[in-house]
């Protein structure tokens, strides 16, 4: 796939490289600890950090996720506990990395299709309320018959939105709202566990269920490969 995608040149050694990097993301090392097998630690990060700049992962995830049944969207959002070694990155940004009472952390915000495979996602600081990308998870996502969410997504503008786009709302209302739920698909809204079981199935990985990387295109990175590796049996 990293061949085919163009933007990887045809080299013995990446397959090893790849190896490192998935062997990283299972375990949760530092980079200068991966076992020589892989080769010098130096190397397997650097090709790492430039296929991250390049976007290839994220690229490549994309075209995967582009072959899902985009029937019922699932949303939600998922916080991980940020290491004190991921923060002081140079520049100005935040690298989606927020400050709240429980320490730095980051929220991946996710949509997956019919299946529970992902579609798309987002990165953001832990503090940031899952409805404020959620606009933007529908955007990305493929068109969807039916959106399904928490009720960290009740908000009647963002219904509003996902009927303008062609698709239903499946969306819990909170108890103080007049407006009830009579509406809902309760037996719909069970299979929204979906969602929640694709984070559970990355977080496997402890590179992702701990961030230790500074750039948010890193974690990023990490994040897509890890879905990818979802996808892969797919196309077994």
């Amino acid at each position: 796939l990293l061949k085919e995608s163009g933007r990887v040149y045809n080299k013995y050694e990446h397959r090893n490289t790849l190896e490192g990097i998935l062997y990283r993301m299972r375990t949760g090392i530092q980079w200068r600890d991966l076992p020589s097998e892989f080769g010098l630690w130096n190397t397997v990060y650097r090709r790492f950090n430039l296929w991250s700049k390049k976007g290839i992962l994220q690229k490549l995830f994309e075209s995967l996720a582009s072959e899902g049944d985009p029937e019922w969207l699932f949303l939600d959002g998922s916080i991980v506990k940020a290491h004190q070694d991921s923060s002081g990155a140079a520049g100005k940004q935040d690298e989606a990395i927020g400050k709240s009472r429980g320490g730095n952390s980051t929220k991946i915000h996710l949509a997956v299709d019919s299946g529970g495979l992902p579609v798309y996602f987002e990165l953001s600081g832990g503090q940031v309320n899952d409805i404020v990308h959620a606009q933007s998870l529908i955007i990305n996502s493929p068109q969807a018959d039916i959106v399904c969410a928490d009720k960290g997504y009740d908000s009647e503008a963002f219904r509003a939105y996902v009927e303008e786009s062609g698709a239903d709302a499946n969306i819990p209302r909170k108890r103080n709202n007049k407006l009830g739920n009579d509406d809902m698909d309760w037996c719909l809204y069970r299979y929204r566990h979906l969602v929640e079981n694709a984070f559970l199935r990355i977080k496997r990985y402890r590179a992702i269920s701990t961030r230790y990387d500074k750039l948010a295109r890193n974690y990023s990175s990490t994040v897509a490969l890890a879905f990818m590796m979802m996808w892969l049996p797919m196309y077994c």
